[in-house]
């Protein structure tokens, strides 16, 4: 029986997340039935940073705060990198997180 990398499919899910879209930890762990959730999530996107083909920034906590800023190198880079996308940010949360949202489970079974 084969292995999954957990990690490697995560990445591949947060690969979909569209510019000027969010995501949450949760909703990929839903997405991948991953059992460790929201938090296995979490610890994928804390591996990625020397993967540029990740939009580890395009992934927040369930409210839309930018929980995961601190792994970026500096207290600003996930929301500038947000926001050079078109996401507004205020206080480390994402304004209009609802309207934002980037679900797979929805938007791949188009």
């Amino acid at each position: 029986m084969e292995q999954r990398d957990y990690f490697e499919e995560v990445y591949e899910v947060v690969r979909l997340v569209p510019k000027g879209r969010v995501t949450t930890y949760g909703t990929i762990a839903r997405y991948l039935s991953l059992r460790a959730g929201a938090r296995m999530v979490g610890w994928a996107m804390n591996g990625c940073h020397n993967r540029p083909d990740v939009p580890a920034h395009r992934v927040v906590n369930s409210v839309g705060v930018l929980s995961g800023k601190h792994f970026f190198g500096g207290p600003t880079i996930m929301q500038q990198l947000l926001e050079d996308e078109g996401v507004r940010v205020e206080n480390d949360r994402v304004v209009n997180f609802k309207t934002l949202y980037w679900d797979p489970t929805v938007e791949l079974a188009l």
